[in-house]
């Protein structure tokens, strides 16, 4: 059986005067598109190009929900409960649904975005509010999360669909985990890089980490590369032709689990 990948991107995220990436150029080497929602970046006309340019090249949407972090872009961790997780997230998913309904689209998924992720994956509280809300909002929406993650656990337990998430332009520490941002060499700018680790990530369910330790990834689902990285259209350009030269097939998420 042919193997089979999504490529999902960060989106949306510039805010009122300011934009963030290359949207439009980014837009047609993905199939699956995290749309910010307004907390972290994006404002209501951004969502609105952002879901019509992802409509114009059949591109997957999804909420991509963040802390109520403007001035931090969302990379800072807040100490939120529970329910208050659950209610940003319900929040933020109600409304780039309303944006997607406007032109004929339904979301695929819910991605967290920055500091809100890499919580939920190790908390059990966040975790459970991030759940709660896709749950309570639409439960055939699929949560993107890290491999054997916390997040994950609490997803499948609670019958959502998971897709497991590698990240081609991060660094990996040995445990698994991402390598700090504040760190230079966190983000992988290579293209030739990003393709080898994407086609790894895949055939061999591993990647190396950044002191050379072989790290199990387990199933992979779909592979990130962040679309405020410089490099990005060149990077998901390169990625795409590198997977289907690797004999893999590129889809949207929704049709690989």
């Amino acid at each position: 059986m042919k193997l089979q990948i999504d490529i999902n991107c960060d989106l949306g995220e510039g805010y009122g005067a300011y934009r963030v990436g290359n949207d439009a150029g980014v837009m047609p080497y993905i199939t699956s598109a995290n749309i910010a929602c307004g907390f972290h970046a994006g404002d209501p006309m951004t969502m609105a190009q952002t879901v019509s340019l992802a409509k114009r090249h059949r591109v997957a949407v999804g909420a991509h929900p963040g802390y109520p972090d403007l001035l931090g872009f969302g990379r800072r961790e807040m100490q939120l409960s529970s329910e208050e997780v659950m209610n940003c997230i319900t929040y933020q998913i109600g409304a780039l649904q309303g944006f997607a309904k406007a032109v004929g689209l339904s979301l695929q998924h819910v991605k967290p975005h920055g500091a809100l992720y890499n919580t939920a994956a190790e908390h059990e509280d966040t975790s459970k509010g991030v759940v709660g809300a896709v749950r309570a909002f639409e439960d055939k929406l699929i949560i993107l999360a890290p491999p054997n993650s916390v997040l994950a656990r609490v997803a499948v337990d609670a019958g959502l669909r998971v897709a497991y998430e590698f990240f081609a332009d991060r660094a990996y520490n040995a445990d698994g985990r991402l390598v700090s941002r504040r760190h230079p060499d966190a983000i992988v700018k290579e293209a030739r890089k990003v393709v080898e680790r994407a086609v790894r990530a895949v055939i061999e369910k591993t990647v190396l980490a950044s002191d050379g330790e072989v790290v199990n990834l387990g199933e992979v689902h779909t592979i990130c590369v962040h679309g405020d990285t410089p490099a990005a259209v060149t990077l998901v350009e390169t990625l795409k032709k590198g997977l289907i030269q690797a004999n893999i097939e590129v889809k949207p998420v929704r049709s690989l689990i």
